[in-house]
C-alpha cells in the first residue's frame, strides 16, 4: 500500500506565506526567506510541533526510491491533518500525520493519503526508514538499490545495516520486520490471511485480536475494521458487528477503507450520518451546551464530526474553513493556522 530556494531534495519554489499567517507568526519567521520553508521548518512553525528527528533522512530515502518530494503545503484535496512528503508516479502521496491532540506514542506517524483519509504505513519515521532498508536488502544484487544505503552513510549505526537479515537466520522477511523493526498494519493483515490460507483459523483469530490492542496503533480504527472482517470469515457475525462499531468510534479517516464498508458490517443505516449532521448544526451545538458540555469540547467535537463526514465522500477542502474555526474556538490556534495553510 502501501521548500523553496536553498532547500534540499529539489523541491520547487512555492508561494509565499499568506499575509494572515505572516502577521500571526512575524516574530517566528523573521529569519526565514519568504519562499516556502523546508519540511522541518514547516512542521515546527506551521504545524506547530517538533519535527521527527530523522525527517530529512526519510526524505532522502524517499527520493532515492524514485518518489518526487513535494511541498508540505500541497494539501489540496487531502485530509487537512496531513503533511505531504512525496508522491509516486501513480499519484500516491506519503505524508506525516499531525494529530490535533496526539495519542500517546503516535506523535507523527507515516501515512499514505487516500481519498477517504489515511492508511498507516509506520508508527514513526525511524521504523519506516528501517523497513525500506530491510526490504531493499533482501532483493537480489541486480535489483538492489545501493544508493539507499549510501543515503544514510552519515547516520552511523542508527539504522538497519545491510546483511543483518541474512545473519539473523529469521526465516521470513515479515517475521524479521515484526520482531526487529516494529508492527505494521499491512504485515499483520498479511499474516492473518496466510493463516486462513493454511486453514489455521485459531491463529488467524489470535493475530486479528492482537492487532486490535490499543497500545499498538492508538487512535486508528483500521485494526478493528480488519478484525471485524476476520470474525465474519469464521461466522462470528455478532462479534464482527461489535468490532466494526468500535472501529467507527475512531476517526472515520483512520478506517483504512471507505466508511460504507464498515457501516455495512456494523449494520448502521444512514441514521448515524444524519445524527452527526444534526450535531454540527447550531441546534445540535446549543443542545450540547445546555447539557453542560464545555464550549471548547463542543468545538472539538464539531471539528471531529466534520472530518468524519468529509471522509465519507473525500470532500476535505469543503470543510477546511469551518474545521479551522472550530479549533480556534477550542483555543487550538496553531492547529487552526495549520489546517488553513495551503501553498
Amino acid at each position: 500500500m502501501k521548500g523553496g530556494s536553498g532547500v534540499v531534495f529539489g523541491v520547487p519554489r512555492a508561494a509565499a506565506f499568506p499575509a494572515f499567517l505572516l502577521r500571526q507568526r512575524r516574530s517566528t519567521f523573521r529569519c526565514y526567506s519568504l519562499s516556502f520553508p523546508d519540511h522541518a521548518s514547516y512542521i515546527k512553525h506551521v504545524a506547530a510541533t517538533q519535527p521527527p528527528e530523522h525527517l530529512n533522512r526519510l526524505l532522502k530515502v524517499l527520493q532515492v526510491r524514485g518518489e518526487q518530494i513535494i511541498s508540505p503545503g500541497a494539501k489540496q484535496g487531502l485530509l487537512p491533518l496531513a503533511v505531504p512528503l512525496s508522491k509516486t508516479d501513480s499519484g500516491s502521496v506519503t505524508a506525516l500525520l499531525r494529530w490535533p491532540t496526539a495519542p500517546t506514542g503516535m506523535e507523527m506517524p507515516v501515512v499514505e493519503v487516500c481519498k477517504y483519509g489515511v492508511w498507516l504505513l509506520a508508527r514513526n519515521v525511524e521504523q519506516y526508514i528501517n523497513r525500506m532498508l530491510v526490504e531493499e536488502d533482501v532483493k537480489s544484487s541486480q535489483e538492489r538499490n545501493e544508493e539507499l544505503f549510501y543515503a544514510l552513510a552519515d547516520a552511523g549505526n542508527k539504522f538497519y545495516e545491510k546483511g543483518d537479515f541474512a545473519a539473523s537466520q529469521i526465516p521470513t522477511l515479515d517475521t524479521y520486520l515484526l520482531k526487529k523493526v516494529g508492527l505494521f498494519p499491512d504485515i499483520l493483515e498479511r499474516k492473518v490471511n496466510q493463516h486462513f490460507e493454511k486453514g489455521d483459523h485459531v491463529s488467524a483469530l489470535v493475530t486479528g485480536e492482537f492487532y486490535t490492542k490499543r497500545e499498538h496503533f492508538p487512535g486508528f480504527g483500521r485494526p478493528f475494521v480488519f478484525n471485524a472482517e476476520v470474525l465474519l470469515k469464521v461466522g462470528r457475525n455478532l462479534e464482527a458487528k461489535d468490532s466494526a462499531r468500535v472501529a467507527l468510534k475512531s476517526p472515520w479517516w483512520t478506517l483504512g477503507c471507505e466508511y460504507q464498508e464498515v457501516a455495512d458490517i456494523a449494520q448502521w443505516e444512514d441514521e448515524q450520518i444524519e445524527y452527526i449532521k444534526e450535531k454540527v448544526t447550531d441546534e445540535g451545538r446549543q443542545e450540547d451546551l445546555k447539557k453542560g458540555k464545555e464550549p471548547a469540547q463542543v468545538a472539538l467535537d464539531e471539528a471531529a464530526f466534520l472530518l468524519d463526514l468529509a471522509s465519507v465522500e473525500g470532500t476535505w477542502d469543503a470543510c477546511v474553513e469551518r474545521v479551522a474555526e472550530c479549533y480556534r474556538e477550542a483555543g487550538l490556534h496553531d492547529i487552526a493556522t495549520f489546517i488553513l495553510y495551503r501553498d
